[in-house]
């Protein structure tokens, strides 16, 4: 059963960034520095294997916070909520600021990328405590 907890997670996590980042595009894309052809989409278009790819690692997040959050005792969905919550703003997001740092990307690229990771982990949390 936790292993479909797990995934189910990750399914909520992958789907809230669909929402997310089709909302966002436009100043992601800019952020980012992406290049797009005339009819304004990235040139070459999205490829089938990055959101494979990004599935598995939504699936890796979200089978490490139930694990960290079975020996830490965390169940309730108020708990899996601001755990994941916590998991997102202070240790994904300040990561994702310090590659932005060195590599020179914007600001706004960071708290763009940043408040997906929050939510999302705010949702894995949300979603492994629920069952």
């Amino acid at each position: 059963m936790e292993l479909l907890n797990v995934i189910i997670a990750a399914l909520a996590g992958f789907a809230l960034g669909a929402v997310y980042y089709g909302i966002l595009a436009e100043p992601w894309m800019v952020a980012a520095g992406i290049r797009r052809g005339t009819d304004g989409k990235p040139e070459g278009g999205p490829k089938p294997l990055i959101y494979v790819l990004s599935f598995c690692l939504q699936l890796v997040v979200a089978g490490m916070m139930r694990h960290v959050f079975t020996l830490s005792g965390i169940s309730g969905a108020g708990a899996g909520l601001v755990a994941g919550l916590g998991v997102g703003l202070f240790f994904i997001s300040p990561w994702i600021a310090l590659n932005n740092l060195f590599g020179g990307r914007p600001a706004k690229l960071t708290l763009i990328d940043g408040g997906y990771a929050s939510l999302a982990c705010a949702t894995i949390g949300l979603v492994l405590t629920l069952f």
